[in-house]
This record gives structure tokens, sequence and C-alpha cells, in this order.
């Protein structure tokens, strides 16, 4: 059963016991994306497709548990990032690090935990090579073709590569793979993340025939061998109802297709892994608030006890979350609808999660259910106006388990000198 078919007394239980608002994840549902994505591009080119999970995406060591049990390695972009890998289990190769503007002291210590390193930029490769005399066992390099139009590409988190500050161009990267290879390096790995949260599979097939054709070309001209091609992550989340769901299925297939149609022998018959995130974890998660106010002036309002800093993309991007309400009253009906904003107590006028929605008639002590919050949901919590990071619990099963406290005002002062 989804969180969502759930009662209300179910519902009003979990919160009676850890706390409202509250982050719930179904770990059913987490295994079930993992095995779509292995069923789909496990056997893709024969060596099959690795996902390495953005740990920003969900940072909490019992998630990350589940997936490195199930297969996947991790993607990290900062130290603690690594380290949270290494409680869930991963060491060496399992974590790829690929991070942006990044002290030198950091990529030294993540390649001295084993971790793959992913160059973004020309001028820090040459610091990493003369402060280390060692060569790195595999390298990777991150590309930014530069203009680049897809129709209906999704840019508007990451960013158009012209004006993105992550990678390298076409001649950095030629010059940044000679250094590593005249260094010592002998194992390579090419990397690109240019798709967030994009639905359509033909676009991630472009970004895919984009870096094949810069590994042949690179290979040929460095005469170097690539073990490994990152396609990064971007697979897209219907957050909508009208949304269509991510073809994997196609995808995979076209993919596999792709790859043998450009002969990727030539530049060492890699084997494909990506970066996913929000895909993997994405529907698996709900934020759950209780209504707790109603105002009505030149809108209606309905105030909850969660706020942006317990779920900040709504109000951040302008971002869709679907919204469900339980009610336990017994004139609660389904098929009355008033149109609303949904908002929390900040300081801010963003601080939405709804805004002229229609949604139920509600009242106070109802309880709202914010879907497909798995993902950059608790991660980018805040303590802005004083608010405090609520729990988060792992559902199993007809069993639940707390996974993070909620913080608590000594949280909040720990700091303090």
């Amino acid at each position: 059963m989804r969180l969502w078919e759930k009662t209300y007394s179910q519902t009003e239980a979990l919160l009676s016991q850890y706390g409202s608002p509250l982050y719930v994840y179904e770990k059913g549902q987490i295994i079930t994306q993992v095995k779509l994505f292995d069923s789909n591009l496990g056997v893709v080119v024969g060596k099959g497709v690795k996902n390495y999970f953005a740990v920003k995406a969900l940072p909490n060591p019992h998630i990350l548990s589940i997936l490195y049990q199930a297969g996947m390695g991790f993607d990290c972009s900062s130290l603690p990032e690594v380290h949270l890998a290494h409680k869930a289990g991963a060491s060496g190769e399992d974590i790829i690090y690929t991070s942006n503007n990044t002290t030198i002291e950091e990529l030294t210590e993540a390649s001295a935990d084993g971790a793959m390193i992913n160059f973004d930029d020309l001028s820090l490769v040459q610091k990493f090579i003369d402060c280390n005399h060692q060569p790195l066992p595999i390298a990777f390099c991150r590309y930014n073709p530069g203009d680049i139009e897809f129709v209906g590409l999704n840019q508007s988190i990451i960013g158009k590569p012209s004006e993105a500050k992550y990678g390298m161009p076409k001649d950095q990267i030629m010059k940044a793979y000679k250094l590593l290879k005249d260094s010592g390096v002998r194992r390579f790995g090419l990397h690109t993340m240019l798709l967030s949260n994009e639905l359509d599979y033909k676009n991630h097939l472009r970004i895919a025939r984009l870096l094949f054709e810069l590994a042949i070309e690179i290979a040929d001209k460095l005469n170097i061998k690539f073990e490994k091609i990152n396609l990064g992550g971007g697979f897209g989340l219907a957050y909508s109802p009208d949304q269509h769901d991510f073809d994997i299925r196609t995808y995979g297939k076209e993919l596999s297709k792709l790859y043998k149609q450009l002969d990727m022998q030539r530049a060492g018959s890699p084997q494909i892994i990506t970066e996913n995130g929000r895909w993997v974890t994405g529907d698996s998660g709900y934020l759950i608030t209780k209504v707790i106010n109603q105002k009505n002036t030149h809108r209606k309002y309905i105030g909850v006890d969660a706020t942006m800093a317990n779920l900040m993309r709504p109000g951040m991007y302008g971002a869709y979350h679907h919204i469900s309400l339980l009610s336990g009253r017994t004139d609660f009906d389904l098929n009355k609808v008033e149109t609303v904003d949904v908002v929390g107590s900040l300081c801010e006028n963003n601080d939405k999660f709804a805004v002229q929605r229609e949604l139920p008639v509600t009242k106070e002590g109802d309880i709202i259910i914010i879907h497909s919050a798995g993902a950059h949901g608790h991660a980018m919590g805040f303590q802005y106006n004083g608010k405090l990071r609520s729990a988060e619990v792992l559902l199993s099963d007809s069993s639940s388990e707390l996974i993070r406290r909620a913080e608590t005002e000594v949280d909040y002062f720990a700091t303090l000198v």
C-alpha cells in the first residue's frame, strides 16, 4: 500500500509517533525503481549501465544502504557526501567525486579514499598533478559543449551550458586528458551533465550521442581508451498527474543501438554509468503536514505546519508538487473543492506549496500529503526564521523506522559560542 492510499487514522498515527511535519519514504518504491533501472539498462551493450546515485538528492545513510545493497554506487560532490557513502558501505570506485570550484585538499582527500575523481576545471588538473606525485588510478573530465539547443530541453534548473559554471569546452578537455596521460594516468572516464528532470528520452539520447562522439574523437587524437562514460543524471520525474513517466524502456533499447551504431570499440568499449538521484527516490518520498489555520483575504490561504524550510522546491523554482488530503471528518467530501494557496509560516511570500490550486475543502486538523518529495526535499532544508528540520521515517511493509530525528532548539543553538 502506497502512503497516499492509507487512511487518515493510519497517517495520523505516524504524525502522533514522530511529529508533524514529517518526511516519509517508502522502501518498497525505492527498490521498485532500482529494479526498473536494472531491468531496462542492466543489459545495455553487454556490460550494462551502473547508476551512481546522486547523494545530494537524499543524503541519508539508511537510504544509501538500501541502494548500495541493490548494486548502485554514489555520485558525491563534497567530502561529507563521501563519508555518507562510506557509512552505507561503499568504498573505492563505488564512489565518483564530481565537484566544482574545489580545493586541491578536497580532491586529494577524496582520491586518497579511493574515489574516482571527475575534474571540472583544466586549472585544477594541473594543480592536482603538481601536488600529487602518484598518478590517479582513473580520471574523469567533465565536458561543457557551450551553446547547444535541443527541442524541449529542460534547462530551468541546471542552466544553459554556455552560461553554466560546470565543465570544460572541447579545447580545454583535450589539454586536460593530455596532462593526465603525461602524468601517468592510464584509465580514463568522460562525463557531462546537461539535463535535469528531463522527461523526453530523446534528449537523453542526444546527450549520449554527443558524449560518445567526443569520446571517439579524444581517443583517436590522444591515443587513449575510455573505461567509463558518465552520461550524467536528469531522468525526469512526473511531478504532475498530467505528465508522462520517463520512458526508460525505450531509452535503454535506443541507447544500446546507438552504442553499437557508433562502434564504441573505437573509444575502448567503455562501460556506461549515470548519476540519477531524483528518478530513483523522488516518487518514494512524501512530506506530511497538518492544516493549522485558514485565512480569507484577497485569496483563501490554507496554513500548514510545514514551511519552505522543509521543502524549498515550490518556493525556489516554482515547482509543482501534487497534493492530496486526508480527513477524519464525517463531512469531508473529495468532490467539493475550492481554490486556495497552501502556505507555511515563514516571513517570505514565496513560502507556498501550492498557488491557486483546486483542492477539496479542508478544515483545521486535516492532513495534507505533498507528493514526490523523496529527492531535493529534506536535503535542501534550512533554519531561516528559526525553523527546525523535521524527522525522516522509512516505511517498510507495515512497519516504520525513524532514520533521522527531528531537530530541536538544542540543535539550533549548538554551534553558538
